[in-house]
Parts: C-alpha cells; structure tokens; sequence
C-alpha cells in the first residue's frame, strides 16, 4: 500500500516567510473547506492544478485556515499526544441527516416486512452476511455459501476461518442485549472473548488488552508495508476506560449519535489493544453503539460486505486522518458514504424480496402452509440443492426445534421436500420437481 504524503501543518505552514507574507492575498482568493464538494487530502490536492494566482502550498494554506475554525476536539490522543479532531463540512451533514431519516426505527417498507416473522428471516441473513464478510476482512478464507450452511445447519467449524464466522455470528446476536447498559471496559473484554475463542495462536489472550511484556500488535498491508503503529500496552487501560466515557457521551459538547458511532470504530482501531480481532470489536462496537441510539435498521445492514470490496478505500481514509493532524473527518465521511450505501442496498433488496413473496404468494395463496413453510419453499425454489434441517429452520425463523421439525415433516409429507440420513441428523431437500407439485397444490384448492 502507498502511504499518503504527509500534510503540511498549519503551523509549519505559517512559519516559511513567504507563505505568511502571502497570508492576506490567500484569504482574500477565499477558498473554503472543500475543493468541488469533497474534502480532500493534501496528497490529492498536491496533484490538481491551483486556482489562478495560487501555489499548491498557498491553496492547502487557505484551506487549513478555513477547517481550523471548524475542527473539533475529542478525547482520543495520538500516540505523542496531539488530540483528534473531526469536522462537520457539508457532505458530513448532508450523510447525517439522511442516515436519519433512513436509519432509524424498524423495517417498514411494506406489510409483509412488518410481519414480525419477515424481520426475524431477514435479520438472520442480515447477521450471517456481516459475520462472514467481518471476517473475511480479516483473513477468513471460507466461501460464503460454505459459511452460510455452516451457520444454519448448526455444524461444527471445521477450521479457524469458520471458528471466527461463527464467533462473528454469535456477537452480532448478542449486541442487542449489549445495548441497555452503559458500555464498559467488561463489555469490551465480552465482545472480544466470543469473536475469539479458540481462533488465537495465545488463547490466554481473548478478552484481555495486551500486555507491556508482550510484543505490540502493528498494522501492516499486503506488501508488508507497515501502516499504524498503536500505542504503547502500558497505556491501553486508560485509553480503554476513557473510550468508554466517550461511547457514554462523555464530555459537555454535543456529538451526532451517528459520528460518535463511527468515531468511537476509530478509537478501538487507532489504539488496538487486542492481539488479534482488534477491526471486528471495532465493528462490532459501531453496531452496539448504533443500535443504542435507536438506529435500528443498521442491525439489518452489513458494513463489513462493503468494506470488503474496497478494503483499501477504507485503509486510506484511516491514513489520511493520521497524516493530517489526526483530522478524523476523512474516516468520519468514509464510513457515512458506506453506511448509507449499505442501507440503500438493504432497501433494494427488500424491494427485490417483496417482489420474490409476491410472486410466491400468488403461487401458494390456495394452500394451507404457514408463513415459515412459504419462505422455505421461495428460498427452495431459488436454490434447487439447499439443504434444510431442523437447526437451520428454528435459527432462520427463531422457533423451537419442535415448531421447525413440524414444519418440515409436513413439506416431506406433502411432497415438497425429500428427506435423507446425514450421520445422526435428518436433511431436507427440495423435490425435483418442486415447481410443478406447487403449481399442482394450489390448484387443487382453486
């Protein structure tokens, strides 16, 4: 990975003599935070061509001298001790109020996604997308498909790849309870121990901070490039305990719940305190720390399958920040663009299944199956070799295993779905001819 080149200070700025004697003739030539709408780094600016009469040093002058005004402290400390600041520029604001008019409540797209059981289907696979691509951030080499059987069917991880999905899945599921009481260094330590365990070379290591005798985790790219080096271990409890005074809303000042989610990603990361899983607690405190303030379709989204495809956007806007003053605005607008990204796919895929339960409805409306027995055979007829068993249909629907194992004893009992022996357990597959035996069904009851 190319490192950004670092930005000239304000400060540093101001002491060439030619550039202060060139302060007023700058400011006069106006140039304000963002350059056509975005705000960008001094590594892209030095490559565009000035506006007329100006220097790319002068240009960068004016522009550090228009964010001066609007930069705002918070309590995370760099490594030598400058504080981190973040701004609200326009784009910033404009990503907030959309997120809030999007991100908040519950699905309510249409009356079959107000269905209690619709959410709880997409909700699961919402959970297993975000555990799976979390993962593969971070070196999981499982397939998706692979991972989505193993999380349904309730098999056993074969490897570590899967242990961590697994251990991804299991967090999710758990940060809902996470949400009713302040966050704490335990609650950190707890998230931690279940992505985890058992995925460690040290397993004494899950859900503690490293060590000052211990060798200090860095960041390093595919290159071998070294991109981050975090602070010392012997800071690591007070840094802890001082980002958990922040997630609480620490300090006098107001902060955008939304902001203080992703600047709160940007403390875990900046300081990784972990051995290993530092990006999934990071991750996996955005989600608790949105779900908390009431931003509850981001449970819905997957951050993680969009940070996957362009993992290096995400990695720049992390490095911009760091050689720019520890200006956090770059990973703040970043992580507002992905969010909104992620719902707006959400969105379209509700769209796409509403469509898909529509169609399925039409071709199932003259019979008696129930509302689970329906998803199953829409999925079924998608997927012509998914596997059903019992786990895997109490977990999509969240029924007990008595309700699950009715309902496909029934779908065999009719035709729909074949059975076969699996070691100890019963599979279920769709009938060959599924289509026609539905279309054979429902007009039998016409």
């Amino acid at each position: 990975m190319r490192l950004p080149e670092q930005a000239p200070t304000l400060p540093g700025l101001l002491q060439r003599p030619d550039l202060a004697a060139s302060l007023p003739r700058v400011l006069g030539a106006a140039p304000g935070p963002l350059v056509d709408g975005r705000y960008l780094h001094w590594d892209s600016l030095r490559r565009r061509t000035p506006p007329s009469g100006l220097t790319h040093e002068e240009w960068w002058l004016g522009i550090q001298v228009a964010r001066q005004a609007m930069l705002r402290e918070i309590p995370l400390r760099a490594v030598d001790g400058r504080p981190f600041r973040y701004s609200l520029p326009d784009p910033v604001l404009e990503l907030l109020h959309w997120i809030d008019q999007h991100a908040a409540g519950e699905l309510v797209v249409s009356e079959a996604i107000r269905d209690p059981a619709a959410r709880r289907r997409y909700l699961v696979s919402s959970l297993i997308e975000e555990a799976i691509t979390s993962s593969q951030l971070e070196g999981a080499s499982t397939t998706r498909r692979v991972a989505t059987e193993m999380l349904r069917s309730g098999r056993r991880p074969r490897d570590r790849s899967e242990r961590m999905i697994l251990n991804s899945y299991r967090a999710m599921t758990a940060l809902r309870e996470l949400t009713e009481t302040p966050l704490t260094p335990d609650v950190v330590f707890y998230l931690h121990s279940i992505l985890t365990v058992d995925t460690l070379d040290d397993p004494g290591a899950a859900g503690r901070l490293q060590r000052p005798d211990e060798v200090r985790v860095r960041v390093v790219a595919a290159d071998g490039t070294v991109t981050h080096v975090p602070p010392p271990a012997a800071e690591l409890p007070g840094r802890l305990e001082a980002m958990c005074a922040f997630a609480n809303g620490g300090g006098t000042e107001f902060l955008h719940p939304v902001a203080r989610a992703i600047l709160l990603h940007l403390w875990l990361a900046y300081d990784h305190p972990f051995e290993d899983g530092n990006g999934r607690v990071a991750r996996a405190l955005f989600y608790r720390e949105m779900l908390a303030q009431g931003y509850r379709l981001v449970e819905y989204a997957s951050i993680s399958r969009l940070l996957l495809r362009a993992p290096a956007e995400y990695g720049r806007s992390f490095l911009y920040t760091e050689t720019d003053g520890f200006d956090a605005t770059y990973f703040l607008l970043h992580n507002l663009r992905i969010l909104r990204r992620a719902i707006e796919d959400l969105r379209a895929y509700l769209v796409r299944k509403m469509e898909e339960v529509l169609a399925t409805t039409g071709l199932l409306r003259r019979t008696d199956l129930n509302h689970r027995q329906v998803a199953l055979l829409a999925n079924a007829l998608r997927e012509q070799d998914a596997i059903y068993t019992v786990h895997s249909h109490a977990e999509s629907h969240r029924v007990t295993r008595q309700s699950a194992r009715t309902d496909l004893i029934d779908l065999e009992r009719r035709g729909l779905l074949e059975r076969r022996v699996v070691g100890r357990r019963f599979e279920f597959l769709p009938a060959a001819d599924l289509r026609d035996r539905l279309v054979a069904a429902s007009s039998q009851r016409s």
